[in-house]
């Protein structure tokens, strides 16, 4: 299947002049080998911006995984193609017990002080050398991007120079965003970025926002070809099957959607395979086991290939600021089943009308019967879902938006 863009790519606006400065991005983690949502978005903003002509810097981490955050990557600085990258070692040295006592109570919505809340953002990770490096050299730096709220690079570096930081906060409606501590990121930045309008909506009602505040969205690579047919070749597939792509945590639904795929399978006797890839441990019941295929960690190729290739694809997950990969599997032609707690995912399906949501567990399993014994007509759904990505998030309009906000909220340095 070959892919059409659907538009002329748009050619960079505005002089060199404008361009003058250095844009630094400061993501938790960023490498090939690294997957989320947030990191991905960043990753893809910073070469766009480089493309254009501007001078990017990523400020990052030596940790690939999220869970240990241990020191994977060498320290020091690297390019990759028209980016600056500069790493920094991640410092843990204490058990974490502050942590994960408070997480728990913070999980809850029980109340928590001010004291305890610092002691939490504290009391994981730190980056020290990051820090110091910003605070040492913020002064040069045309615009200081930090991203997702809720790490301590974004919430540290993030109130370094709150006069050239531009916060790009990927919220979701959690009780860590009702978390106090971070009422100074929002309010004090320069400007915020939001990726969706529900986004911007729930961080209104939740912070006080500077007056520069935009929703300037983020973009999708189209890529220049699917292969179904070979990705079912490869992997030995016959009939439907669903897919999900991500990390494998509960915080993203995984477990839900295991529960619900093994509710189907006592339920109903249709074939239905469930195809996932990602990271984490998929922790997968015995009685679903043999129904299950476990790509682990995939190139984007194979993974677009997958999307192509799926009856369904399912996103479980209700803490969604932007879900990059459904809009990804409505441009491979592929119908989705989403977690309607999700405001942001929700609003995607309303707009464009290429799948279905589901509020409780007996719903999605409704939505996995449909899948398994109707493919065709449930396919159907994603008649309008690539046009809806091609209108609305390809990285030139996404692009033409950012390099606006940075003209008029920032000066060059």
């Amino acid at each position: 299947m070959e892919a059409s863009t659907g538009q002329e790519p748009v050619a960079p606006t505005g002089s060199d002049s404008d361009r003058s400065g250095t844009i630094v991005l400061v993501p938790p983690r960023y490498g090939a080998e690294v997957v989320g949502g947030a990191e991905a978005v960043v990753g893809e903003l910073g070469r766009g911006l480089a493309d254009r002509g501007w001078k990017v810097e990523i400020l990052t981490t030596c940790a690939k995984d999220h869970y240990t955050w241990a020191n994977e990557y060498l320290p020091g600085v690297e390019i990759d193609g028209n980016l600056t990258i500069r790493r920094f070692p991640t410092v843990i040295d204490t058990p974490g017990r502050h942590r994960r006592h408070l997480g728990d109570q913070i999980l809850k919505g029980s109340p928590i002080s001010v004291t305890d809340q610092l002691l939490w953002i504290n009391d994981s990770l730190r980056v020290p050398e990051l820090w110091h490096h910003v605070l040492q050299n913020a002064h040069s730096y045309r615009a200081v991007v930090v991203a997702p709220y809720m790490f301590w690079t974004t919430f540290a570096v993030g109130q370094i120079a709150p006069e050239r930081t531009i916060l790009m906060p990927c919220l979701h409606d959690e009780p860590t965003a009702r978390l106090e501590i971070f009422g100074p990121l929002f309010a004090g930045s320069r400007g915020v970025w939001f990726l969706s309008d529900p986004e911007a909506e729930l961080a209104r009602q939740l912070f006080e926002l500077p007056r520069r505040n935009e929703v300037v969205g983020a973009g999708i690579d189209v890529p220049p070809s699917y292969d179904p047919a070979g990705f079912r070749a490869r992997h030995r597939l016959e009939g439907p099957f669903i897919y999900y792509a991500g990390r494998r945590e509960w915080g993203k639904g995984w477990l839900e959607l295991v529960k619900a795929f093994e509710e189907f399978g006592t339920t109903s006797s249709a074939p239905l395979t469930l195809v996932t890839s990602g990271v984490g441990e998929p922790g997968l019941p015995a009685a679903v086991g043999s129904r299950v295929l476990d790509l682990g960690f995939v190139s984007d190729q194979d993974r677009s290939d997958a999307m192509a290739a799926a009856t369904a694809y399912v996103q479980p997950s209700a803490l969604e600021s932007f879900s990059r990969t459904v809009l990804e599997a409505w441009l491979a032609e592929t119908a989705v089943v989403a977690n309607g707690a999700s405001d942001v995912v929700s609003w995607h399906v309303q707009r464009s009308g290429a799948g279905l949501v589901y509020r409780t567990n007996e719903e999605l399993v409704q939505a996995l019967r449909m899948i398994a014994e109707e493919p065709g007509q449930f396919g159907g759904l994603a008649a309008g879902g690539r046009q809806y990505v091609l209108d609305n998030y390809q990285w030139p309009g996404v692009l033409d938006r950012i390099e606006q906000t940075l003209r008029s909220w920032t000066a060059p340095s």
